[in-house]
């Protein structure tokens, strides 16, 4: 079992949504905060709350795309306290409508929030951890879209996709940087996280899109209707961000690789499994969710 009390964590995207309720969480748990956003003013105001409450915090304002500025985070981190034990992957951005009708900027951010900034995590981090020689564990944020591939949402989904590629090649390179079963040994590992919808700011993403990455022309059609259903499929959300923190610690606990929040989910990905074994053709993951395709 991981224990948290007195531990330290580092959570990017801390500002709102799910690294807000994992900053909470470990604030209940005992655990010294490193809080990262892009949002300097939203980031200030979460750890100031956090501070009123008792906990052991600092925010340190990131754009997790930059390579220079996640190195920063980590030094800010050990200047603090010394020490990582966990970290949270978790910023995340979203873009949606036609792939055709994506632009540059578009692929540039998502990628640079949702791919690079987990890459820059584990490359600045795991060798923190590895070093330290005590428990620590990685948390990279993926979503179910890491799972599927529902239609009018391609560089999401394709982000995402990276995400669980990564860390599910995270988990087998730890095994083999110290000696196998790392996890059980009490030493570095990590966890995947893949929830469904959720109400949080995912939806609102846009207003911290850089400007030197922001559009020139206005939406599309499909940008626009791919929108209006990711607004709607978030708010009807059953889970919270705190129940998505609890289940999160939970396996963090266990050491349990795989998190999957909304298990219902699954026959989706059995049905993407299948067809992929029996070589027929993608069935529409919103097929088997109704109530999301003709929510409105």
């Amino acid at each position: 079992m991981f224990e948290f009390a007195g531990k330290v964590a580092v959570i990017t995207g801390a500002a709102s949504g799910f690294g807000r309720a994992f900053a909470q969480k470990g604030a209940a748990l005992g655990m010294k905060l490193v809080l990262a956003d892009v949002n300097p003013d939203a980031l200030a105001q979460t750890v100031d709350a956090l501070r009123a409450d008792g906990a052991e915090a600092i925010g340190v304002p990131t754009d997790v795309a930059s390579a220079a500025q996640v190195e920063a985070l980590a030094q800010a981190a050990l200047d603090a306290y010394g020490r990582v034990h966990l970290l949270f992957n978790n910023a995340g951005v979203g873009s949606g409508g036609f792939l055709w009708e994506s632009s540059a900027n578009d692929w540039s951010w998502v990628f640079g929030v949702n791919v690079m900034g987990v890459a820059h995590g584990v490359r600045v981090f795991t060798p923190i951890m590895l070093a330290q020689n005590e428990p620590a564990h990685i948390i990279n944020t993926a979503s179910v879209a890491g799972l599927l591939s529902p239609p009018a949402m391609g560089i999401y989904n394709a982000s995402k996709h990276a995400v669980v590629s990564l860390t599910e090649t995270l988990y087998h390179d730890l095994q083999l940087a110290q000696g196998g079963e790392a996890a059980a040994r009490g030493l570095v590992g990590c966890s995947l996280l893949c929830p469904a919808f959720v109400p949080t700011g995912i939806a609102d993403a846009e207003r911290a899109r850089p400007a030197d990455l922001r559009n020139d022309s206005g939406p599309t059609r499909s940008q626009i209707a791919a929108g209006k259903q990711l607004q709607r499929a978030v708010q009807s959300g059953k889970l919270s961000a705190d129940d998505v923190a609890d289940i999160t610690f939970e396996a963090i606990a266990a050491r349990r690789f795989y998190i999957v929040t909304h298990p219902g989910i699954m026959a989706t990905v059995k049905l993407r499994h299948e067809d992929i074994e029996q070589l027929r053709n993608p069935t529409d993951p919103m097929s088997l969710k109704p109530e999301v395709k003709n929510a409105g």
